[in-house]
């Protein structure tokens, strides 16, 4: 039977490998595997992550898979993924149902493995750390309910193979008879392109095969470029008069517990108009000016001049871009003020509202946030955000108007102190002087920019203030240029 956890979600984690033979372990030069046990069991990657959501199982008790099938669809709170087997054969039983919430642990699913054919020389003692560190990311526990068993022999067991380096290409007998070693992304592409990993000479550690191997190996085959949809299917309710009852997505359940946390900050807002004639005009231009380096995927929108404004009020009014720290005693709380500027931004994706964050903003050029913005952007809507793109995060803005709206009431995520609500640019009559003097009515483009703030903390000169810097910046253009760092 194998063990199957969570794969590709988190980076940089290790996996310990635990094997353990239905009979007696006995000291030999070669052992066959046959009717073995595999449990692969991952550290979590913070405390923070406690749980995942299964999301869909595309396997049943019973089902025969192959490597490469896909298993099931899981998801934490930001990021999903599409597990895949790692072994040929017979699904035997599912540790979890549909929509279970899995806390940090145990496998997945149990499956029968078919024999291994080859035979896989232990020198008395193998050194697996390198293999490890390729079979990385997450991990999850069984549902109440399940009965897991705590593999004690097989821990033994790996504490005496580590001893010895010089023979860990001994357990892996070579990379072209050995794909479980592989990382998922390479196991993935290959499954995707239909090749076979005998086929290929690995350049990697250990003759190892690496995603370049496959690629220049494919390329050799046939010019053919691979293209892989990455479209997400509209998911909609079914049409039915009857009452649903459902349980929250992981998205969800995260937005839950933040805004549930949230109702402790006593918020205060404050509203003003900005003009965004000059600075739109200033971005068309630029966006079809063949001085613009940027890809052109990316283009100069006004939300990369909103936070490099911000990020220059901030320098004034540093006590915005603060985190404060709440002891759950008595004790008087601290305020931690955050000398790099990480903005987050929140991005509607068919999976639900998420919120990477852009680092350093205070070092980026207005168009390199706007390169920035658009990678994380289509991240996001391809579910391939990782756990660090979520973090760190100093201040929020959310570009509500992107959707539609004008005035709105942001909700402060703590322990940050503020986010910052963009409306949707309009076009609004104004008043002017000409070259005589005499009034006219003009259009201008105007934005509405709102502004919470944590009022423990906060007061509404201060907000106040540093928003009218962000106006004038955004308003004269030419300014921003000049004083930026």
């Amino acid at each position: 039977m194998a063990g199957i956890s969570l794969a590709e979600l988190i980076h940089d984690l290790y996996t310990d490998v635990y094997f353990r033979c239905h009979r007696s372990w006995f000291k030999m030069k070669q052992l066959i595997l046959k009717n073995v046990k595999f449990l692969i069991k991952q550290p979590s990657y913070r405390a923070s992550i406690t749980e995942c959501q299964i999301i869909n199982w595309f396997v049943k008790p019973g089902d025969r898979v192959k490597q490469f099938d896909k298993i099931c669809e899981v998801q934490s709170d930001k990021a999903s993924v599409e597990i895949t087997s790692r072994w040929d054969g017979t699904v035997r039983k599912l540790l979890y149902d549909t929509d279970d919430m899995a806390i940090v642990g145990q496998p997945l699913l149990e499956i029968d493995v078919e024999e291994l054919e080859d035979e896989i020389t232990l020198v008395e003692s193998v050194d697996i750390g390198d293999a490890a560190e390729e079979i990385m990311r997450h991990k999850i526990q069984p549902r109440a309910g399940a009965d897991p068993q705590e593999p004690q022999t097989p821990r033994n067991m790996v504490t005496e193979t580590k001893s010895s380096p010089s023979h860990a290409i001994a357990l892996q007998t070579s990379s072209e008879t050995d794909s479980s070693l592989l990382i998922p992304s390479v196991r993935h592409l290959l499954k995707e392109l239909n090749l076979n990993i005998r086929d290929i000479q690995g350049t990697g550690k250990n003759r190892r095969v690496t995603k370049e191997d496959v690629l220049r190996y494919n390329q050799e085959l046939s010019p053919q470029i691979l293209t892989v949809n990455n479209e997400v299917e509209p998911n909609f309710f079914p049409p039915s008069g009857k009452d649903q009852l459902l349980s929250p997505t992981a998205t969800q359940n995260a937005m839950f517990k933040t805004m549930t946390s949230s109702l402790a900050i006593p918020h205060f807002l404050y509203t003003h108009s900005v003009d965004f004639t000059i600075l739109n005009s200033l971005r068309q231009r630029f966006n079809t000016n063949s001085v613009n380096r940027m890809s052109p995927s990316s283009k100069l929108t006004p939300l990369p001049f909103i936070m490099k404004a911000l990020s220059q009020a901030f320098n004034e009014y540093p006590l915005l871009n603060s985190h404060l720290q709440t002891p759950s005693n008595q004790g008087r709380p601290k305020v931690l003020i955050k000398n790099k500027h990480n903005f987050g931004i929140a991005i509607d994706t068919p999976n639900g509202l998420l919120v990477p964050v852009v680092k350093d903003v205070q070092s980026h050029s207005i168009s390199s946030l706007a390169e920035e913005i658009s990678r994380l952007s289509g991240l996001a809507k391809e579910g391939k955000l990782g756990v660090d793109d979520f973090k760190g995060a100093t201040f929020v803005i959310s570009n509500i108007g992107s959707v539609g709206g004008g005035v709105v009431s942001p909700v402060i995520v703590a322990p940050m102190v503020g986010i910052l609500g963009v409306g949707r640019v309009r076009a609004v009559p104004a008043f002017e002087r000409d070259e005589m003097g005499a009034e006219k009515i003009v259009k201008r483009e105007e934005v509405v920019l709102s502004w919470s703030a944590d009022h423990r903390l906060l007061d509404g000169a201060t907000v106040a203030k540093c928003a009218e810097v962000v106006k004038v910046l955004l308003e004269n253009v030419d300014v921003l240029a000049v004083v930026l760092k």
